[in-house]
């Protein structure tokens, strides 16, 4: 069998596994990307965070993304009822990009790929990894393309960034279940004939249907836009089994959605994703880190997958690179503790919106002007800025101030 050496191998050519393979590359080191899909692919996860830009900026990815006219991103509405919440990205309470894109996964993640791959980096498409055997920290991974030809590539690390597919987790028996409650999401892409004029039209909308449902409104710069809605999985029990038909009729049950999308026309047949929630034993072990997908996924609302994928690619070809160059580092202090300060962070707003103590804090009648820019950086990504109250004590401040505001409310009823 063929057998093909390099420096680090990077499982899957997404977000992550095209920043780490960027950044090990421009340390000078042989990098190979093996990806099971072939791109363009569709993927769900359409809106980015400000804080990617910094990682799209230094694995030198951002101009190649700004030649494809996304729809840019200065910040985001959420809408219960009458009542709307606004956050813009240039008030908010952390040094950093002030806007981004939302975007088509598919165009988005081969753009990366593609560029990586005229830096020079070997990007071997519709190739799946079949086996991995650990020796110390080098290792052999078995893989195979489409024609069912196998070979081996020794590698001295790898670089697990496989998204859903979860290679070393699953093979190793990693997974572990979520904290979270198991939840639902239905979605499609709209031809949306009816989008607002101006700044309405173009950012993207979290519309609060129920305490514990709530619809993705993400507009792209090519007239589409991506509607979802996430709920407890009991919720569409209500609706038709039909994909297409249940679509139709939640979108029907809402009004926020029902005049903008009823009649639209869908650009393929509505898709549904449950369970999706998931964690893992541990980030990294001997010749092996995890990064994305591969480590853990919270929830859609506030669009931190990507987030976590990009800075996990970042740090994680940082690190691998110190190792390679026979540099001592810390892997838990380095990688899973840092890891998991955004992670937690971004674990305590996402449990707090399902709670409603957000709900009460976002639509509040008198909001807190130096809360709202702090909560502000949190929803832009910067989940690692401890200078931020709201970051730092994000386990209690949240929930505190709910409390707060609950009573004003009581007091002046």
């Amino acid at each position: 069998m063929q057998t093909e050496k390099v420096d680090a191998l990077v499982i899957g050519a997404g977000p992550a596994g095209s920043i780490a393979s960027s950044i090990l590359h421009q340390q000078g080191f042989k990098v190979k990307v093996v990806e099971k899909e072939k791109f363009p692919r569709f993927v769900i996860g359409e809106s980015l965070l400000p804080r990617v830009m910094d990682h799209l900026e230094e694995a030198k990815l951002l101009e190649a993304v700004k030649k494809a006219c996304f729809q840019e991103k200065f910040g985001a509405k959420f809408v219960r009822e009458n009542e709307i919440c606004d956050f813009n990205f240039s008030d908010q309470f952390s040094k950093g990009w002030t806007w981004t894109w939302q975007v088509p996964r598919a165009q988005f993640d081969q753009i990366l790929s593609d560029t990586v791959a005229t830096m020079g980096v070997s990007v071997e498409q519709e190739t799946a990894v079949t086996d991995i055997k650990f020796n110390g920290t080098d290792s052999i991974t078995t893989v195979s393309n489409k024609n069912g030809n196998q070979k081996q590539i020794e590698a001295k690390f790898i670089v697990d960034a496989s998204g859903y597919g979860r290679v070393i987790p699953r093979m190793f028996n990693l997974d572990k279940p979520s904290n979270f409650d198991p939840r639902k999401t239905h979605f499609t892409h709209f031809q949306d004939l009816k989008r607002p004029e101006g700044i309405d039209g173009n950012r993207i909308t979290v519309v609060v249907h129920q305490k514990r449902t709530w619809i993705w409104i993400i507009p792209f710069s090519n007239g589409i836009t991506s509607v979802g809605f996430v709920a407890d999985p009991q919720f569409f029990d209500a609706f038709p089994e039909d994909a297409t038909e249940r679509m139709r009729a939640i979108i029907a049950a809402d009004s926020t959605t029902k005049e903008r999308f009823e009649n639209a026309e869908m650009v393929f047949k509505p898709r549904t994703i449950e369970g999706y929630a998931i964690s893992t034993k541990q980030l990294y072990g001997d010749g092996f880190v995890l990064c994305g997908n591969a480590t853990e996924f919270l929830d859609p609302v506030f669009s931190s997958g990507v987030t976590f994928a990009m800075e996990s690619g970042n740090k994680a070809g940082k690190l691998v690179g110190k190792f390679l160059r026979g540099e001592q580092l810390d892997w838990q202090k380095d990688y899973t503790e840092y890891m998991m300060q955004g992670i937690n962070t971004f674990r305590t707003y996402v449990s707090s919106w399902y709670d409603g103590d957000l709900h009460d804090i976002f639509f509040s009648e008198d909001p807190n002007p130096e809360i709202k820019k702090q909560i502000c950086s949190v929803l832009a990504g910067y989940v690692w800025d401890l200078n931020n109250p709201f970051v730092k004590k994000h386990d209690t401040v949240i929930k505190t101030l709910a409390q707060v505001i609950r009573g004003k409310q009581k007091r002046c009823s």
